[in-house]
This record gives structure tokens, sequence and C-alpha cells, in this order.
């Protein structure tokens, strides 16, 4: 026997059964799809990093996840920011860039030419810096070197 129900559907909007309390402040959602996302990391966590902070402690003093969504709050307007001003100044080379992502399975190293173009415009029209986190200190970064070349050690 065939456990098939008929769609359901309506034309009403779909409303959250479970809204959010009045003390938590409304943000809206970034609307952008991972590979966005994953191009404007860097940025977003330099950019952010005090209020992501603010969140990863607040998630370590208390494990209920309502006790931290103001700060969740301030984390997605924090992103959001930073996606916004990336549009408004380097809208070719951010699209140019995460749609290459998205073409080569969100893999870095298969868009750097993009990415190169992406960090330009962002270190100079936005100011923002790029670090990436677990990069050797005292060393240049990855996008720093005019030639990364890549050789495998053998053991």
């Amino acid at each position: 026997m065939a456990s098939h129900r008929p769609a359901v559907l309506t034309d009403q909007p779909y409303t959250d059964p479970n809204p959010l309390p009045s003390s938590v402040p409304h943000v809206d959602e970034l609307g952008v799809t991972s590979a966005p996302l994953k191009s404007a990391s860097f940025f977003i966590g330099q950019h952010c990093k005090e209020v992501n902070e603010d969140f990863m402690l607040c998630k370590q003093e208390n494990r209920d996840p309502a006790h931290c969504l103001s700060e969740g709050r301030k984390v997605t307007r924090c992103a959001a920011d930073v996606i916004g001003k990336i549009k408004e100044s380097c809208l070719a080379e951010f699209d140019a860039h995460w749609q290459c992502l998205e073409k080569n399975n969100q893999y870095f190293q298969a868009c750097r030419k993009p990415e190169k173009a992406l960090n330009q415009c962002v270190f100079t029209k936005l100011n923002l810096t790029k670090k990436i986190p677990g990069s050797p200190e005292g060393q240049p970064q990855i996008h720093e070197k005019s030639s990364p070349i890549f050789t495998r050690v053998q053991k």
C-alpha cells in the first residue's frame, strides 16, 4: 500500500508559528547562498571579529539557544553590513568570484584570479583587511605573495 498524500498548496504567505519574542531585535536575513558567503567570509571574519567573539562567549556561558539571540542578531547585522558594502563598491569582482566558487564546487584554489581582483578592490575601496586563520605568524599571507608556489615536502 502506498503512503502518498496529496500536496496541500495554499496561496497564503508563510507565517512563523513560533515568532521571536519582542525583546529580540528584528534583523533581515542576508539573502545570499553559501557561495557569496564563502567569497566574503574572510572579510566578514575580520570586520566582525569582536561581534563573533561576543557571540561565542555567550554560547559558552549558556547552552540555551534563546540566551544568545540578540548577539546572534548582531552577527547577522554585521555580516549583512559587510556584504552590502562589498556589493556597493565591488559588485563585478564579487559576482565574478562567488560565481566561480559556485561553478567549481566552492574550491578557493580554482578561483584565484577572480579572488585577486576582489581582494584588490576591497583593500583599496573599502580598506578592509584579510587575515586567513591558521596561517603561520610572521610570514606573508597567501594573497600577499606575488607568485605563490607550493611544494610538497617528502618525508
